[in-house]
């Protein structure tokens, strides 16, 4: 069994297997196949960093949503062990790329967990932050939606051997989430102050959200109608149209399967 897990035509079928699948199923898959490859299987230092910033997902929702009346651990409130966890989880996720750059140790299972955990994360928190009354529904709708229209289209975008890099506007979108986040989270206790740069925060990610999707939609457009249109050695010559007709009945010639 552990060689079998171990042994990286197994982890290319997973991958293969994520990259088609929707993000919740991902999301899912994604936490299951890290449990059992951290237990199994060795780990290089960035892979291990993602792993970590997946493990502190439900450690921070528990610690966000659940009511400690007058709870303090280490004289540490809630409010300021939440935005801790958060901070060092969006620490792992500029250290787990940074050091697989300059290690050499880019690997498939990275490339495809990083995204993934850093949706589970901003998801996570996002969530937390409408329950606890400090972020508008709508918004945390429209920036979610855009997390699972993005992931979708990369799928197909990849289904069919293309890729989609992540844009400027993106990496904007992610820095506006995470000072969102973590102002809002301090807000509730700490004050107005807080609480007006989380705002205005959250507007600039909900904005740069849409212009990035506009963005990824745009230049995934543009890959597929490269992708569809055929070689020039194949196009049909208008001009030899009427001398054909003219021509006996022939056997139809097989169509060209588009890829």
């Amino acid at each position: 069994m552990l060689n079998e897990l171990t042994q990286p035509s197994f982890t290319s079928k997973i991958l293969r297997m994520a990259r088609g699948s929707s993000f919740l199923t991902s999301a899912f898959g994604l936490v299951s196949f890290a449990l059992i490859w951290t237990l199994v299987a060795p780990v290089n230092l960035p892979n291990s960093l993602t792993l970590a910033r997946i493990f502190l997902v439900p450690l921070l929702v528990v610690v966000l949503l659940t009511k400690f009346t007058g709870w303090e651990f280490f004289g540490i409130s809630k409010e300021l062990l939440a935005a801790g966890i958060f901070g060092v989880a969006s620490l792992t996720d500029w250290a787990d790329g940074y050091l697989a750059r300059r290690r050499k140790q880019v690997t498939g299972l990275g490339q495809w967990m990083d995204p993934l955990a850093d949706k589970l994360l901003v998801t996570a928190a996002l969530v937390s932050l409408v329950q606890m009354g400090l972020a508008q529904p709508w918004i945390v709708a429209v920036m979610l939606g855009r997390e699972f229209a993005v992931t979708l289209l990369r799928a197909v975008a990849h289904a069919r051997g293309h890729a989609l890099p992540a844009s400027p506007i993106g990496k904007l979108k992610l820095v506006a989430q995470v000072v969102a986040i973590l102002a809002l989270i301090l807000g509730s206790q700490q004050g107005h102050s807080f609480l007006l740069v989380g705002t205005i925060a959250l507007w600039v990610a909900t904005i740069t959200a849409l212009i990035s999707a506009a963005d990824y939609y745009r230049h995934f457009n543009r890959i597929m109608a490269v992708r569809s249109a055929p070689p020039v050695g194949e196009r049909i010559d208008d001009s030899a149209t009427p001398r054909r007709a003219a021509e006996p009945a022939r056997e139809p010639a097989p169509k060209r399967v588009s890829a």
